[in-house]
């Protein structure tokens, strides 16, 4: 087939789980169609991506966005306009305008978006199209606003969050065919837009990838979180969280251990706390994840926040690292408590299952062996892929159907 794919953010395997998802969809599809990508990058720098991706596209097309969130052009119009700051963010009339000349120079068979907020860019056509939503946007921001923000902010910011939750159900019931990452996200969708099909294509990992290096365990045990981007609420909240009431309660028990924090954009407080402290490491955008995976001794995810799936924790897995984790943080893989990860809601818990891990050399493996086959047989993308086709081929034929 020929796709059309509009993606808000530039596929790469280093800056984000999201990016990391857009990579491997499109590296695994190209086996058997032609892809067309439009993307948004934030600067120049971000232009190294393109190489890699023109491996697997027939074109790639890149186009700017702001480098911060917070212009004054985009506070002016989500102040003052219908949309959320998230859509005026990652609009561009440039993407608007590309996607309208690709659909009247070239025969496109399908338009495939990612994430609602790029559906402003697609006009009407008889093109069909499906969304694919990573995680439900406006729960992500109403659950920051509910536990992050200073109440006397909060009035002003759920204001966006009803803007998002109008928008984000407004695209759901425009695009020819919505596609949920996790089950539970499905049953959310299915709940507020009701008689509407909802599909699911899950996060994966290609397994291959992570068997094909060997890193020795750093000594101390390292408790791990990561490989993440800190940009996104979930993933600050995690880390904050396993710093501020998790580490404490592991150092109390073994003080030879290390916390370990990987990613991009770690949090200023955590890299001073680094800073000043032998208990406490932090790694800024590895050049490679398996390092981490593979060197840590234990990942604990401390995830609160409900919504998508963890590429991060299905990484870990694929690379045999033991997870500790809260039933959101593995929410929608169907992992087995006690068998491929272990599950505690509180920090006494996650703390409690950390520490036994690090001393039980056999518990460590056995997870791990038994986390690393679970992902080959379920998640690994060579599989995963395949998944579009049948969505892609229903929605060809049923958009055929109606315009007869």
């Amino acid at each position: 087939m020929k796709i059309l794919m509009i993606i808000p953010l530039i596929p790469n395997t280093s800056m984000s789980g999201g990016q990391t998802r857009w990579f491997n969809i499109i590296k695994f599809m190209s086996k058997n169609h032609d892809i067309t990508l439009l993307t948004l990058i934030k600067d120049d720098s971000e232009k190294k991506f393109i190489k890699p991706l023109e491996k697997y596209c027939k074109s790639v097309r890149v186009f700017h966005r702001p480098k911060s969130p917070w212009t004054i052009r985009n506070l002016l119009l989500t102040a003052l306009g219908p949309f959320p700051l998230l859509v005026i963010r990652n609009f561009s009339w440039s993407v608007r305008s590309a996607v309208k000349e690709e659909l009247k120079k070239n025969k496109y068979d399908l338009i495939h978006g990612e994430a609602f907020y790029v559906m402003p860019h697609i006009p009407k056509s008889r093109v069909p199209n499906i969304m694919v939503e990573q995680t439900i946007e406006y729960q992500v921001y109403k659950h920051y606003v509910d536990n992050e923000v200073p109440w006397f902010l909060k009035p002003i910011l759920m204001i966006d969050v009803i803007k998002l939750r109008f928008w984000e159900l407004y695209y759901w019931k425009k695009t020819d065919r919505l596609v949920a990452v996790a089950p539970e996200d499905k049953k959310v969708m299915q709940k507020l837009i009701p008689g509407i099909p909802v599909d699911v294509i899950p996060n994966g990992v290609d397994s291959k990838h992570y068997l094909a290096k060997k890193v020795e365990k750093k000594k101390p045990p390292r408790v791990m979180y990561g490989v993440t981007n800190f940009e996104w609420l979930q993933n600050l909240e995690a880390a904050n969280e396993l710093v501020d009431e998790v580490w404490p309660l592991i150092h109390e028990k073994d003080k030879s251990v290390k916390l370990w924090i990987v990613g991009r954009k770690i949090p200023a407080r955590i890299v001073a706390m680094a800073g000043t402290r032998d208990d406490i490491e932090v790694t800024e955008s590895i050049p490679d994840a398996r390092d981490a995976y593979l060197g840590a001794s234990v990942m604990v995810a401390a995830i609160r926040s409900s919504g998508g799936s963890r590429l991060k924790v299905l990484e870990a897995m694929a690379a045999g690292l033991p997870i500790v984790s809260t039933p959101n943080g593995v929410a929608g893989l169907d992992v087995v408590d006690g068998k491929h990860v272990l599950v505690s809601n509180d920090r006494e818990g996650l703390a409690r299952l950390a520490i036994k891990v690090i001393r039980d050399s056999n518990l460590a493996r056995r997870i791990g062996k038994n986390a690393e086959e679970f992902v080959q047989d379920n998640f690994d993308w060579r599989a995963i892929v395949k998944l579009h086709d049948k969505i892609y081929e229903e929605t060809i034929e049923r958009t055929k159907r109606e315009y007869k």
